[in-house]
């Protein structure tokens, strides 16, 4: 999987099902210079990076959703396309389940945090992946 930018602007695709928080990360993600494309469920997720339409440069993902798909899904589906695509997970409630459900070389943000930590997270995961 090639990674993408619109305009130069890294493009992630963030899947969050509360609105709110859907908000948040878009404001913080935009302020924080990239261009994003947000879903409600692990299903929306993997339809917009099957399609190809959009080359997405990292994946922000809720680890519990409505739905059957769980972060920890979505993301082991997104690392057999690219082994080393960067993934930033968020989660108030299932941090403990990162060691064994989480995929390598991720970075994992407990909820609250702030917004600046995010963008932290992303910008380190592409340095990383840019410099492979």
């Amino acid at each position: 999987m090639r990674r993408g930018k619109v305009h130069n602007l890294p493009v992630v695709l963030v899947v969050e099902d509360e609105e709110l928080l859907q908000d948040i990360v878009h404001d913080a993600l935009k302020e924080g210079g990239f261009d994003l494309t947000a879903v409600a469920s692990g299903h929306e997720a993997v339809t917009m990076i099957d399609s190809g339409v959009v080359v997405y440069s990292a994946l922000v993902t809720d680890v519990v959703l409505g739905g059957q798909m769980r972060g920890w899904d979505i993301a082991r589906l997104v690392r057999q396309i690219d082994p080393s695509f960067p993934i930033v997970y968020m989660t108030g409630a299932a941090a403990d389940e990162w060691a064994h459900e989480g995929v390598p070389n991720s970075i994992l943000l407990t909820k609250p945090f702030a917004p600046a930590q995010l963008v932290a997270a992303l910008s380190q995961l592409l340095h990383l992946a840019s410099s492979d």
